[in-house]
């Protein structure tokens, strides 16, 4: 299957998430080129250059490392290391990022991209397409913690009947408008000067997906929900949505204890717990 790259400018055509499992390190500046992450973890180093440098081969001083594994993609941040910024929110030891996740690291931009594919038919409309459940949930701006029903088309720009207002000069007054289509939502480019970055990659229109991340403009970004396909396991539990803007990021993966434990560290407490009763009983005799 033929995957498209990531473009400077807007896409003309439709895209469509194949889903964040093919995930790439892209860097501003192109200090580095695009690294295809795999399972496993990927250093960030300060070179002699003053570059950063990516991968075991490296030499530099340590800044960072992505690590990868079955419950996502882990930013690590070296010890005494300063400075580090998820969608503008520092990050002290560790976070969960997603796909299209912005991260400023000594001086640089990293973008968290995911592939896409091509579409060549958009699904229609459906009047019964209205279950209140698929929203998409702000994670950064103005509206991070809210939640935007796609019941109904949803208009992102900064016209005063705006469903998602973005109250910038810059900013088109009909930018772009969101409509369901089944478990996807549908996003259609209003203007004809910028595109929006889906999962770190400038579109114009795309088809998202759960767990899909929009931003408009730098700032405001947006998760994709449809509750009956979101990620399950120990992923979901630990995204690290950030609470308010600017607040930490310490999101560190906590490993539960098993239930199988339970019935044997009931047994040695009822040990003990006889044996410090026969010993104060003998103690008192």
């Amino acid at each position: 299957m033929r995957k498209r790259v990531a473009e400077s400018k807007p896409q003309r055509g439709m895209l469509v998430s194949c889903g964040v499992e093919n995930l790439r390190l892209h860097f501003g500046n192109r200090q580095q080129p695009d690294r295809a992450l795999v399972t496993g973890v990927h250093r960030i180093v300060r070179e002699a250059s003053g570059l950063l440098g990516v991968g075991d081969n490296a030499q530099g001083a340590l800044l960072a490392q992505f690590c990868m594994d079955r419950r996502g993609l882990w930013l690590q941040v070296a010890a005494g290391i300063r400075g580090v910024h998820v969608n503008g929110r520092p990050v002290q030891r560790m976070a969960l990022v997603r796909a299209g996740d912005s991260i400023y690291l000594d001086g640089a931009e990293i973008l968290v991209q995911a592939s896409h594919q091509g579409l060549d038919a958009v699904p229609p409309a459906d009047p019964a397409d209205s279950d209140p459940r698929i929203v998409l949930r702000g994670v950064g701006g103005k509206h991070h913690g809210r939640a935007f029903t796609l019941s109904q088309p949803c208009l992102v720009g900064r016209a005063a009947d705006a469903a998602i207002r973005i109250d910038d000069t810059d900013f088109a007054e009909r930018h772009a408008q969101l409509e369901r289509r089944g478990d996807r939502v549908l996003l259609r480019g209003l203007s004809s000067t910028a595109g929006s970055m889906v999962n770190g990659v400038m579109v114009r229109d795309a088809l998202l997906a759960a767990g899909d991340q929009v931003a408009f403009g730098s700032q405001h970004r947006f998760l994709v929900e449809v509750p009956w396909q979101e990620a399950s396991g120990e992923a979901a539990g630990l995204a690290d949505d950030g609470g308010e803007e600017g607040a930490g990021s310490d999101a560190v993966p906590v490993n539960k204890p098993s239930m199988r434990r339970w019935p044997w560290l009931l047994l040695a407490a009822l040990f003990l717990a006889a044996m410090l009763s026969a010993l104060l009983l003998f103690g008192a005799g």
